[in-house]
């Protein structure tokens, strides 16, 4: 009678050996039959444990790390993977900055930092290297005094009691990193991708504020084909309507004298966005948008294209037409679709709104609980936006030209690295830009 044999292997390392001088299942059962049961242990390996620093990087191959507290030494990101010989100085980037700094006007906290950015490495003789890029902004106008009850208790609606759920401690002045004081280092980042957009394939990013409260600039005011941001810039609410800037202004400063807040909505747009960025079913183009905005500090919604109006239309009324244009170019009549479609951009406008809420903290009594459990109520102290929709502008600008370089870098690693179907596909790069160029 043959012998058979059974090895059972364990992912711990052990192993088991059953050998038997019969080959029927029944002698597997019995007791009585000769069984030899050999257990052996091998070495076991360790295994690395890897934690990389969750929640504040961004990006795969265009990555902005940033780091600091609203109320420590200073605030900042690291860039990486930035192309090397990009003309890039301080003065770039803080033209950006001035644009989200605080004491703005007096719709905006009226802490007075100047935010002067500096660059630390990655720039030589006012290019970049290709090395990563350190940028840093000192805080200037530190109050931590006038958090000495976040100590002892938490804001409503502030993530002052979730960061204590996940980690057991937290920095109590300002709210530490979930202060939008973090965003100083995606706005310098942001500034970096506008300018490699801007030279590489000509792309603008521009947003506006579109609604303040119940004040909401009706759909079509603004021409998105020839808005500007010197309109975006030519008032303190950051509305390119002259007829709606006041309105939004009285319905923040009626909100701010009471010691309360206000939320609204930013629209932003992106215009002469290369074809093919963005990949099918996980990493749709729209997906990578709206996550990379949801991270801003007070974000509540997202919608782009038709958005939610566009479940009142019929599939009639809401597709985009196709048409060739006098150049050649299959273009879309309308553009519904928000320039996105399949989750690759269709070289159409790319538009969407984001939703941001009222200002967590405000300067009424509420009802509360301390951090050891005890109702109380509480008055909180501390210079905060009335409506941070005006200086969230160039906060989601600058999350969009992130996602936009990011992805502008996939596209070409994959889709441009040997020649391309000139019967279907456009080069990326504008006919009179050259590599030299650049860093010309």
């Amino acid at each position: 009678m043959a012998a058979s044999s059974l090895v059972l292997k364990s992912s711990s390392g052990l192993s088991f050996f059953h050998s038997s001088s019969s080959s029927s299942s029944s002698d597997f059962q019995r007791l009585s039959s000769p069984t030899t049961l050999q257990i052996s242990l091998s070495r076991i390996s360790p295994r690395k444990l890897v934690v990389q620093a969750a929640g504040s990087t961004f990006g795969n191959y265009f990555r902005v790390t940033t780091y600091g507290e609203s109320h420590g030494g200073g605030v900042g990101c690291v860039i990486d993977g930035c192309p090397p010989r990009i003309p890039l100085s301080e003065a770039d980037m803080q033209a950006d900055l001035d644009r989200r700094r605080p004491g703005q006007s007096r719709i905006t906290t009226p802490r007075a930092e100047t935010d002067t950015c500096r660059i630390y490495s990655g720039v030589v003789d006012g290019l970049t290297t290709g090395a990563p890029i350190h940028v840093s902004v000192p805080n200037t106008d530190q109050r931590g005094g006038d958090y000495s009850e976040m100590a002892l208790a938490y804001r409503p609606s502030h993530a002052d009691a979730t960061y204590d759920f996940k980690y057991g401690v937290r920095a109590v002045q300002g709210g530490g990193r979930s202060s939008a004081r973090e965003t100083i280092g995606r706005v310098a980042a942001g500034a970096v991708a506008k300018n490699i957009l801007r030279a590489y394939s000509g792309t603008e990013v521009l947003a506006y504020v579109s609604q303040v409260h119940k004040v909401i600039l009706p759909e079509g005011v603004v021409d998105h084909e020839t808005l500007t941001l010197a309109q975006i810039e030519s008032n303190i609410v950051r509305c390119p309507d002259p007829e709606y800037v006041e309105k939004m202004i009285d319905a923040i400063d009626a909100i701010r004298v009471k010691g309360n807040s206000v939320g609204g909505v930013v629209t932003c747009i992106a215009r002469n966005v290369p074809r093919g960025l963005g990949s099918p079913v996980f990493d749709k183009l729209e997906a990578e948008l709206a996550k990379a905005v949801m991270s801003l500090p007070a974000t509540k919604g997202f919608e782009f294209g038709s958005g939610f109006a566009g479940t009142f239309l019929t599939g009639s009324e809401h597709n985009d037409e196709f048409y060739t244009d006098e150049h050649g170019k299959i273009r879309t009549r309308t553009n519904r679709s928000g320039g996105i479609q399949g989750g690759i951009s269709n070289g159409e406008i790319i538009n969407m709104r984001v939703a941001f809420k009222p200002t967590a903290t405000i300067g009424k009594k509420q009802f509360t609980v301390t951090r050891d459990r005890k109702d109380i109520e509480l008055m909180t102290r501390g210079r905060h936006d009335p409506c941070v929709v005006p200086r969230a502008v160039p906060m989601v600008e600058a999350m969009v030209a992130l996602v936009l370089v990011d992805q502008l870098i996939a596209h070409h690693g994959q889709c441009e690295l040997f020649p391309i179907n000139p019967d279907l596909q456009d080069p990326i790069r504008l006919p009179e830009l050259k590599p030299a160029n650049l860093s010309s």
